[in-house]
C-alpha cells in the first residue's frame, strides 16, 4: 500500500527509540497531527518479528507503549547496518510504498561512531537521493567532540546529502519555554523595549541536575559538562536570549542572528570554574584518574550594541541541590529607587524551563496597611495551567517539524561551527578541577 509518510529508525532497539521516538510518534498519530497513512520501519540486527520487537522495546521504558497503534503502523525489519546489500534490499522493500510526494524520514538513533558508515550506505543504496526534498536524514547531538571532528562529520554528510536534507536535533530546543522564548521577547512591548544594556544589569542561564551520570559513563566521560551541555543546550539558549530581532520570522533569518551572537562572545577568563562531583570516580566504568568535568561555570559578554557590557552567568552541573533550568534577568534599579533610599529589590524576570515551565516577574509594591512598607510581589504565568491535558513532549514538536519541513528548532552548520570555536577557547581557560559534594563547595571558587 502506498504511504504518505515513512519513518525509518536506525537504532530502533535503543533507549532513545523506546523512551522518546515511539511515544512521540504515537502521540502525534493519535492526536491527528500526522497522517494516518504512515509506516514506521524499525531496523535492527536481532531476530525479531514485529510483536517480539514491541515486547522487547516495552521492557526498555517505563512508559506504556500503545501496542494497538504500533501493531498497525510499525514493522520490524532485520538489517546488518555494515552490509551494503541489506540497504539495497531495504530500498527495494520500501519502493512499492512510495508515491510521488511520500515523505521519507531516516532517523539515526545511533552513536556517532557508526554514523559515517550508515550515511554512506543510505546514500549509495539510494534510500536518500541527493537534493530530493522528500527524503531527509535526522541525527542527534553530539555534533562531533570538538571543532575538527564536527567539521569532519558535516563534510562527510555533505558528500551524500544536501544541507536542506539534514536535520540536526538538539532536543532542548523542543522544550515548550525554549519555543516560547522569542514570543516572550518580541511579542510583548513591556519586555521588548527593555531588552538591552540600558535596562538589564545581568543575566543568568542555569541548568542544574540532581542526578549523577546514571548509566551514561561511556559517553559522558569523553564529553563532560562543557561539551555535553554548554556547547549545545546553553549556547543555544544564550543565542536566543541575546539575538537581535530577525528580519522575518523565518528559520534562516533567526539562525543568522543567533550566529552573530555566538561569534561575538568574549569570555571572562578569570571567572571559569570546572568541577567534578565527589564519587564520580567511583561510578561504574569511569577511569580512576578521570579529569572529566561534571560542573562548569563562567561569565561571558555579548559584544553587540544591544548587550555590550552585560555579564551572562552560565552554570550547569550534576549532583547539585535541585533539578532546575531557568533564565534569570536582573534589571537596574530606577533613578527613584536610588534617590529615595528605599529598601527596594531589583526587578527580576525569570523564565523557567524545567521542571515547571513558566514566566515570573518580580516587582516592588507597597505592602497593604497604614505603614509605608514595601514588599516584593510576583506576577507569574505557568504553562501547565494554560493548556488542557499534557504539554507535548519535546520530541513530538521536533518530529512534527521534520514532517512539516520546519527548520527553526534545528541547528544549522554555522551555529555548530561558531559554538565549537567558543568551546575550544573556553577549554584553554581550564583550571584545576574543584571536587565538590554540594554547591557550597563550588561557590567558594566563583568570582563575584
Amino acid at each position: 500500500m502506498k504511504k504518505d509518510l515513512i519513518i525509518v529508525i536506525f537504532g530502533s532497539t535503543g533507549d532513545l527509540t523506546a523512551r522518546k521516538l515511539l511515544p512521540a510518534i504515537t502521540a502525534l498519530y493519535k492526536s491527528d497531527n500526522i497522517t494516518k497513512n504512515i509506516q514506521i520501519i524499525a531496523l535492527g540486527r536481532r531476530d525479531f518479528d514485529t510483536t517480539r520487537y514491541l515486547e522487547f522495546i516495552q521492557k526498555q521504558t517505563t512508559k506504556t507503549l500503545d501496542f494497538n497503534v504500533l501493531q498497525d503502523i510499525l514493522t520490524y525489519y532485520k538489517i546488518e547496518i555494515t552490509e551494503q546489500q541489506d540497504y539495497i534490499d531495504l530500498q527495494q522493500y520500501i519502493e512499492p510504498m512510495l508515491k510521488k510526494d511520500t515523505k521519507e524520514i531516516y532517523y539515526m538513533a545511533i552513536g556517532p561512531e557508526i554514523l559515517k558508515n550508515v550515511a554512506k550506505n543510505v546514500s549509495m543504496s539510494k534510500l536518500i537521493e541527493y537534493q530530493n526534498p522528500n527524503q531527509v536524514l535526522v541525527f542527534e547531538k553530539p555534533f562531533g567532540h570538538d571543532l575538527d571532528s564536527a567539521m569532519a562529520v558535516n563534510e562527510m554528510l555533505w558528500n551524500y546529502f544536501d544541507e536542506s536534507q539534514i536535520f540536526r536535533i538538539d532536543h532542548y530546543l523542543g522544550k515548550e519555554m525554549i519555543q516560547n522564548l522569542m514570543t516572550v521577547r518580541f511579542a510583548n512591548r513591556i519586555l521588548k523595549d527593555t531588552w538591552d544594556s540600558k535596562s538589564i544589569q545581568s543575566i543568568r542561564i542555569h541548568v542544574k541536575e540532581k542526578e549523577g551520570i546514571l548509566s551514561r559513563a561511556g559517553y559522558y566521560d569523553t564529553s563532560g559538562a562543557l561539551k555535553d551541555m554548554v556547547q549545545s543546550h546553553l549556547l543555544q539558549i544564550l543565542s536566543l536570549v541575546a539575538m537581535d530581532p530577525p528580519k522575518k520570522y523565518h528559520s534562516d533569518y533567526i539562525k543568522d542572528e543567533k550566529v552573530k551572537v555566538l561569534r561575538s562572545l568574549e569570555i571572562d577568563k578569570d571567572s571559569v570554574v570546572f568541577g567534578q562531583y565527589k564519587g564520580y570516580l567511583d561510578e561504574e566504568n569511569i577511569p580512576s584518574d578521570s579529569k572529566t568535568d561534571t560542573f562548569v561555570y563562567f561569565k561571558v559578554y555579548v559584544n553587540t550594541p544591544r548587550f555590550r557590557g552585560i555579564p551572562f552567568e552560565i552554570m550547569t552541573g550534576k549532583k547539585l541541590s535541585q533539578k532546575a533550568s531557568y533564565i534569570e534577568i536582573q534589571y537596574y534599579p530606577t533613578a527613584e529607587q536610588e534617590q529615595w533610599h528605599l529598601d527596594i529589590l531589583p526587578n527580576k524576570l525569570t523564565i523557567h524551563i524545567q521542571p515547571n515551565d513558566g514566566v515570573e516577574l518580580k516587582i516592588n509594591s507597597k505592602k497593604p496597611g497604614l505603614k509605608e512598607s514595601l514588599e516584593e510581589v510576583s506576577l507569574t504565568f505557568n504553562t501547565s495551567a494554560s493548556v488542557e491535558g499534557n504539554i507535548p513532549e519535546a520530541y513530538e514538536k521536533l518530529i512534527l517539524d521534520i514532517v512539516m519541513g520546519h527548520r527553526t528548532l534545528f541547528t544549522r552548520w554555522d551555529e555548530i561551527d561558531a559554538s565549537w570555536h567558543f568551546i575550544d577557547r573556553i577549554k584553554k581557560c581550564k583550571h584545576d578541577l574543584v571536587i565538590y559534594e554540594d554547591e557550597k563547595d563550588i561557590f567558594k571558587h566563583i568570582k563575584k
